[in-house]
């Protein structure tokens, strides 16, 4: 339960980015701009062409991996935001189950005592009385049943934006590891190139 009103924040958050990344990609590509993929893609577009291989340059590598890194670490600290409020929200549901039992309590002793009642100092009769307490178990119970609904929510927001940081850092490992076994094919390559060369002049 203490991760459900962390799912609402982080999923608006992550719906926000993904939402801004796809209005990002009718944007000119960039290294410095729009959202990881759209980065991927710029490398993809730019590197140099080496008969089947795409040669990157190491810069582009460090810096798309910084990039990415950036938005991993913001959803991080997004993610603690939301675990925080989900704490602030489970204490208030816990204070009001505990108001709700203490107000069950006293109605149950009201029920058994005289007809005439002191409230607040005041002489009321029974059926007024319960009238009042039963209006403040409803209000309480209303009150608790808002909490418990928002926690919820909150809750597979977390879990969705869990899924996505998931799938992110997965995403960025695969596309680590590709570009760097492209870039050794390449340079493998290019040394037998630059070998051939030399026996070439050799002969």
């Amino acid at each position: 339960m203490t991760r459900k009103i962390i799912l609402t924040a982080t999923t608006l958050i992550v719906l926000t980015i993904f939402s801004a990344n796809a209005q990002e990609g009718d944007k000119k590509l960039s290294l410095t701009e729009g959202s990881i993929d759209n980065q991927f893609e710029y490398i993809f577009e730019e590197a140099n062409n080496y008969q089947d291989y795409k040669v990157v340059k190491r810069n582009w590598l460090l810096l798309l991996k910084k990039n990415t890194l950036d938005s991993v670490a913001r959803l991080e600290r997004e993610l603690a935001s939301s675990e925080e409020l989900t704490g602030t929200q489970k204490a208030k549901i816990d204070s009001l189950n505990k108001q709700l039992a203490s107000t069950n309590e006293q109605l149950t002793n009201v029920t058994e005592e005289k007809d005439s009642i002191s409230f607040f100092g005041a002489l009321i009769n029974k059926p007024a009385y319960k009238g009042i307490m039963w209006g403040i178990i409803a209000l309480l119970t209303l009150i608790l049943g808002l909490f418990i609904y928002k926690f919820k929510n909150a809750n597979v927001v977390t879990q969705e934006a869990r899924k996505s940081l998931a799938e992110l850092e997965e995403e960025y490992e695969e596309h680590r590891r590709k570009a760097l076994e492209r870039e050794q094919k390449a340079r493998r390559q290019l040394q037998d190139e630059i070998n051939k060369q030399k026996l070439a002049k050799s002969k």
